[in-house]
């Protein structure tokens, strides 16, 4: 497997653009200093051991050495050992309520964003298990397969918003069915699906699906966010204040945490239901709950060493200034007996 370590070193090579245009515009200046003298001819009878092409030549030979120097900066690798590892963990998905009524901020800084820590910590909490992310609000997508690649899925964590889903809504019964069409079919344990949401605008179908989920296999957990008082829904904000959403009759609507609604699809899917807390009470409950369910081994292969090559490029590069170094700018006797006079005519 080939890498490099430090790839953003590659935007070092812009500036090889950038002196071969002064290049040219010196050359340019040049001539034309030269077509006020008299021409070629005369440059010839004022310089006459000073051969032009050797200037191009060493120009060359010194974008070509920064190319390799910034190569060798970027640290080519290989990976020379790949070590087979062997992980026990359980499938985890975690349906995530994006619909408009998460940005109410009865749970501060908003249940959104509250949400978006609470997954965060569980994800640092977690060990060996394979996780993946469904958003869900008018309908409900998948957006991060299962994968151990914690620190890419907290990555993503970050630009979840309402505008990822462009139909509004709480469609928890199509977060369930999306969840069982993406575990495997095959497996009938070790999986999970944990759902926050504040339940409000809830489908028909989200009872039946967590029965569904159930006898698949899949334990279904879920958190609510929110509080029974409620709060309104921004709809957006005008010179820093927030612009809320209103009813037929122009009355701010409230929304409140179903939380009847979210224990009803932990009980159908033989999981609990949790209150999300200040204190992450509902994390450690939810580590438990996993602790409990059967785990499954899978095997990936991962490549553990990598070797080191950026003595090539950066030998090339040293290679090609002494070259230039070497070069002199003036004809030696070597080159004069080789092209003659005819040389200083070269461009």
């Amino acid at each position: 497997m080939f890498r490099y370590e430090n790839p953003q070193f590659f935007w070092y090579l812009l500036v090889i653009p950038v002196f071969i245009l002064l290049f040219i515009i010196g050359v340019w200046w040049r001539n034309r200093n030269i077509k006020k003298l008299g021409g070629k001819e005369t440059l010839a009878k004022l310089t006459p051991g000073l051969p032009i092409f050797k200037r191009y030549v060493k120009f060359g030979l010194l974008m070509l050495s920064v190319f390799f120097l910034v190569v060798a900066l970027a640290n080519p690798q290989f990976g020379t050992k790949t070590e087979k590892v062997k992980r026990r963990g359980v499938d985890v998905f975690i349906a995530i309520d994006v619909s408009k009524s998460m940005l109410a901020e009865d749970i501060k800084p908003s249940r959104l964003e509250k949400t978006k820590q609470t997954v965060s910590t569980l994800i640092d909490r977690l060990e060996n298990d394979r996780i993946g992310i469904i958003v869900f609000a008018g309908n409900a997508y998948l957006q991060v397969p299962l994968t151990i690649d914690y620190g890419a899925t907290k990555l993503f964590m970050n630009s979840l918003n309402p505008d990822v889903i462009p139909t509004q809504g709480t469609a928890i019964g199509a977060a369930i069915e999306l969840a069982m069409e993406s575990h495997d079919e095959k497996n009938k344990k070790h999986q999970a699906l944990i759902i926050i949401s504040d339940g409000e605008d809830h489908d028909s179908e989200a009872e039946d699906m967590a029965k569904k989920a159930k006898d698949n296999g899949i334990a279904i957990f879920t958190i609510g966010v929110g509080s029974d008082q409620g709060a309104p829904i921004p709809a957006s904000k005008v010179s820093g204040s927030s612009i809320y959403k209103r009813d037929a009759q122009g009355k701010v609507i409230m929304s409140r945490l179903n939380e009847g609604m979210l224990k009803k699809i932990a009980d159908k899917g033989g999981g609990n239901y949790y209150r999300m807390s200040k204190n992450n009470s509902e994390v450690r409950a939810l580590i438990g709950q996993l602790a409990q369910i059967e785990k499954q081994e899978f095997e990936e292969r991962i490549y553990t060493d990598y070797e080191d090559w950026f003595q090539i490029p950066l030998g090339i590069a040293l290679l090609l200034l002494l070259i230039e170094f070497l070069l002199y700018e003036r004809r030696s006797k070597f080159f004069g007996k080789l092209f003659g006079s005819s040389a200083i005519s070269k461009v």
